[in-house]
């Protein structure tokens, strides 16, 4: 299962992409999947093709880990 993230790294555009599993404490990189603009646009600082790309964690502010569609399939509100 990916989980689908916005990592806000340090002097550039927050990136959406994806992780495997989300990062211990001591892990010392990052690994992201699929890197996009939030707008779905390619990131003008990548190749193209690039499907994932390493970074490390010294360059990231912080990791916002949106919901999946599975979780909002399951939790929801009733009115009846």
């Amino acid at each position: 299962m990916t989980i689908t993230v916005i990592v806000h790294v340090a002097n550039e555009e927050p990136i959406l992409c994806e992780l495997e599993e989300l990062p211990n404490s001591q892990d010392q990189i990052v690994l992201l999947s699929n890197p996009r603009m939030r707008d779905g646009k390619e990131l003008k600082f990548l190749e193209e093709d690039v499907s994932r790309v390493i970074i490390p964690w010294h360059r990231i502010n912080f990791v916002q880990v949106l919901p999946s569609a599975e979780v909002e399939d399951v939790i929801g509100f009733v009115r009846e």
